[in-house]
């Protein structure tokens, strides 16, 4: 675990971690569909958010479009949003993924960490050689109806050096979050 120094108290941030992007990264098999490149992640007031450098050299289902597009800010939001989490249970520095191993983490990375809305504004075009993004937990919400979801509403940002900016929210659902049990009806 690497932690940077911040002034700011009360913050911790963490530097990239290239083994456990590593991981992160294993279910995008081949090398191109891997977009991003390292991550550091914050952690501030039981909130966290991570900021990660990406490069699309060519899309892995269409001719280059010379710019970022809505499919590939899904894959990019999935990326980075898939190593904060798995950074907040590494660290254990988020009470709410208190009850998750990283063990449960690798258990639950695809199958039951689902996008449940995906909403974009594209403001200006981004070229997608070379961008960043960031993602950030807002708020988390507990549902209990026919099995334990942990709701987590995410904004995202992406920009380039030139001026190009994305923006947008996603909620997510972790279905049977580790801890969570189902409520007697």
């Amino acid at each position: 675990m690497t932690v940077l120094p911040n002034t700011n108290s009360g913050e911790t941030n963490f530097a990239n971690d290239p083994k456990l992007l590593e991981g992160v990264l294993r279910p995008y098999e081949r090398p191109q569909t891997q977009y991003l490149k390292s991550a550091t992640v914050s952690v501030a007031d039981g909130l966290a958010s991570a900021e990660g450098r990406f490069s699309i050299p060519f899309p892995c289902y269409i001719d280059d479009t010379g710019h970022l597009n809505s499919v590939e800010v899904n894959i990019c939001f999935n990326q980075l949003m898939y190593y904060l989490i798995a950074k907040v249970v590494q660290e254990r520095s988020l009470s709410v993924f208190d009850s998750w191993s990283m063990d449960d983490y690798w258990a639950k990375q695809l199958p039951d960490i689902l996008i449940a809305r995906f909403q974009s504004n594209f403001k200006r075009p981004i070229d997608s050689a070379d961008f960043t993004g960031e993602v950030s937990f807002a708020e988390f919400a507990e549902t209990n109806r026919s099995r334990p979801v942990l709701k987590v509403d995410m904004p995202w940002k992406f920009w380039d050096a030139n001026g190009g900016y994305a923006e947008g929210e996603v909620r997510m659902a972790l279905v049977d979050p580790p801890g969570m049990k189902l409520r007697a009806a």
